[in-house]
């Protein structure tokens, strides 16, 4: 896996050139958090990636339970037995393979791919406005009902997930970009994705991080503009 450090955050991509799905590696004084277990195959190369900075991993934090987010975490999880797990308490659902919506949320099937079988159990159901070691844990449903933001409080760095894609292009979820169309096809609302990226995008972040696509530094604009873009879309 391709590693790109920005500060206190350390992108791991796989496949960067072809299909890049990307996990991150948050350091603290003497440990490191993971953001996303990318793909099943990548366990492996995510703990070399540890072993390099000279860290031990001991929080798995997921952005959401689509399967190219939390493929690795059972492998870590029996590599890293005593590392706790954490999601947010509406995804916790996806990542039991429950498709159920629950009662107010937008009558719209879940896309993407949920995991069936996944064994291990979260430690820590996560809520807005929660830390995470120096990570602040931001609502930004949309994607999937219970996805999260995770903003670095140290450096304003902003891990999104899927909220936001900067693969061919920065988009909010659900908007397509046809030379990477995925994170809009399994995007569950779109409206609600938009209401999410309008508040992220006031975090201000110095850099934006998403799970598929280079890291963008000063994303203001890109960020902006993507908000615009999908304005447009759903006023039609």
């Amino acid at each position: 896996m391709r590693m790109t450090r920005e500060k206190t955050v350390v992108q791991l991509t796989y496949l960067p050139n072809l299909f890049p799905v990307n996990c991150y590696l948050v350091e603290e004084e003497d440990s490191l958090t993971l953001v996303d277990a990318a793909l099943s195959s990548n366990a492996k190369a995510i703990l070399q990636a540890a072993e390099q900075l000279g860290k031990p991993i001991t929080r798995i934090v997921l952005t959401h339970a689509h399967d190219d987010h939390i493929g690795a975490l059972d492998g870590l999880k029996e590599q890293l037995p005593k590392a706790q797990v954490y999601i947010s308490k509406r995804d916790a659902k996806l990542l039991r393979g429950d498709r159920s919506l629950e009662p107010g949320e937008p009558n719209t099937p879940i896309r993407g791919g949920v995991p069936k079988q996944v064994r291990t159990i979260p430690d820590i159901l996560l809520q807005d406005g929660d830390r995470v070691g120096s990570l602040l844990a931001v609502a930004a449903p949309g994607h999937t009902p219970g996805s999260m933001a995770f903003l670095d409080t140290r450096n304003h760095i902003l891990i999104v997930g899927d909220a936001f894609q900067t693969r061919a292009g920065v988009a909010v979820a659900g908007q397509m970009k046809l030379l990477f169309p995925f994170p809009a096809l399994a995007t569950w609302d779109k409206r609600t994705s938009l209401a999410s990226a309008r508040r992220l995008g006031e975090l201000k972040p110095s850099v934006l991080a998403a799970g598929h696509g280079n890291m963008v530094k000063q994303p203001k604009q890109y960020m902006d503009k993507a908000i615009a873009e999908a304005e447009r879309a759903l006023s039609n």
